[in-house]
């Protein structure tokens, strides 16, 4: 009998510590771990080391699930890799690969291996653009169910960069692209398509979805091209809307004890496509655009007449064969849907931080809107973190603004980190501590509270675009070319 008690308590406390961290920033892509271990404060891409895995290019977060480690990277060009390691030793488990086929050119910034996994004790859930929705046995990686999804098209070079979230036995995925934007919700066992919503409502964006838990039960928020919409979980359906978001949104909002913090930062749709394609070396910098123009920008890569038939011809209103003022916001923006619209004069401003109540249904924007403010301090790519009552951001250059999150008034910043570089990671906490990845390679900590305290700069020696896992007292970076452990 002592014996089987001493089992019982010993499988409780291995249960009690076993820490997972499933998808995009970890639970609820909160980029939040409750973790009881210590985690550490200084390190390098050797100090406090338990083990490296060397891989191919990628910048896809890792994930953690019952005691493995999943990521993804690039084998070679025609050949992306999504691979599997004892958490606890490094050990690969298995690795598996698939031929690509042809894709389009991105920027050097990005990744073809961009994607991060969802993962559960049984499956990993696995995006590419030309391969849909992946399903694999979490212990083998043998194939479990496959999803073809239309592959994505995107005008500007960055590319995908969205990956799958998990909840309550769904799949949840959204893919806002330049011709074919959904949101769909897979059955995690069979790969079956319970709902899709189509979101032709919105231009190009790249955040996640997120639970948030209200009185009127859980509701799937996605945030978009000024709209943030509350779906129900199992049917798709729209239940609210909120119209305070811009053009579009790369941030992913996080939801607490039901209500949605937002940061984001976006421009205009006709200064972008202006500043982007007019004004490029292949542009005349006339303000305005042609097909000629886009398609001179756009090299050697065809741009579909799909793509010109949803945009341009809607928006070459004076039939002139050419986009100029008002026509840039009708061709890119839906006609339900003009929020951030250059020329209109209700444009908001291009940066703020805000917070939403969930649980409300038809159109919520004057009713659930806690608070909203404008700052010039936000991200066009890095989430918030919002933890013990704070909204920490973080910008490009290495600048940090905190905010409480009752009302969204300031507690420190602007104010730098030590550490100017590009930021693409977003913030990850645990153990009292925040942990900032950078592209120069460098990993600030800060310590958790009122005002900014530095603990650490430490150099990884290799880029940081993916966030960092935490899980069972340890840090798990995936660098560029390799995924380490830090404990």
């Amino acid at each position: 009998m002592v014996r089987l008690l001493c089992c019982i308590a010993a499988m409780m406390f291995c249960s009690v510590q076993a820490e997972d961290w499933p998808q995009f920033r970890g639970p609820n892509c909160s980029g939040v771990s409750k973790t009881q271990g210590p985690l550490p404060e200084k390190f390098s891409s050797t100090d406090h080391v338990k083990w490296v895995a060397k891989l191919g290019d990628g910048i896809g977060c890792p994930v953690i699930a019952s005691g493995r480690v999943f990521t993804s990277a690039m084998v070679d060009e025609k050949t992306v890799g999504l691979y599997a390691f004892d958490a606890a030793s490094g050990e690969q488990l298995w690795m598996r690969t698939w031929p690509v086929g042809d894709v389009d050119e991105i920027h050097l910034t990005n990744s073809h291996a961009y994607t991060t996994p969802a993962a559960d004790a049984d499956r990993v859930y696995f995006y590419f653009t030309t391969l849909g929705m992946v399903s694999v046995d979490a212990k083998t990686g043998a194939d479990v169910w496959q999803q073809t999804l239309p592959v994505p098209y995107f005008v500007f070079k960055w590319g995908a960069g969205m990956s799958p979230v998990l909840h309550d036995g769904v799949v949840y995925f959204v893919q806002d692209d330049d011709l074919h934007p959904a949101m769909y919700a897979f059955d995690s066992k069979t790969g079956t398509i319970l709902w899709k919503d189509d979101r032709n409502d919105m231009a190009v964006n790249y955040s996640h979805p997120v639970i948030c838990h209200t009185d009127q039960g859980d509701e799937v928020v996605v945030a978009g091209t000024g709209l943030l919409v509350g779906y129900h979980p199992r049917s798709g359906e729209r239940l609210w809307q909120a119209r305070t978001l811009l053009r579009n949104i790369k941030t992913t909002p996080v939801c607490q004890d039901g209500v949605i913090y937002i940061s984001l930062q976006s421009k205009g749709i006709a200064s972008q496509w202006l500043a982007s394609i007019d004004q490029a070396e292949t542009g005349n910098s006339d303000n305005k655009i042609t097909k000629d123009e886009v398609q001179a920008f756009f090299g050697k890569r065809p741009v579909p007449d799909a793509f010109y038939k949803k945009t341009f011809d809607r928006g070459d209103t004076d039939k002139d064969g050419d986009l100029e003022g008002e026509e840039l916001d009708i061709a890119f923006l839906a006609p339900n849907n003009r929020a951030g619209a250059s020329f209109s004069a209700e444009t908001p401003a291009d940066e703020f931080v805000m917070a939403v109540k969930g649980g409300g249904r038809g159109d919520v924007t004057a009713t659930h809107l806690l608070w909203k403010h404008s700052t010039k301090h936000t991200d066009h790519i890095v989430s918030p973190l919002v933890v013990n009552n704070r909204m920490l951001l973080v910008k490009e250059g290495g600048i940090a603004t905190c905010f409480d999150t009752a009302e969204g008034k300031s507690v420190f910043g602007p104010v730098r980190i030590n550490n100017a570089a590009n930021y693409f990671a977003s913030p990850v906490y645990g153990d009292g501590k925040i942990f900032i990845a950078s592209e120069n390679g460098s990993i600030v900590v800060l310590q958790d509270g009122p005002e900014l305290k530095i603990l650490a700069v430490n150099d990884m020696g290799d880029p940081v675009l993916g966030s960092p896992a935490i899980a069972d007292g340890a840090l798990f970076v995936r660098t560029r070319k390799q995924l380490l452990r830090i404990q």
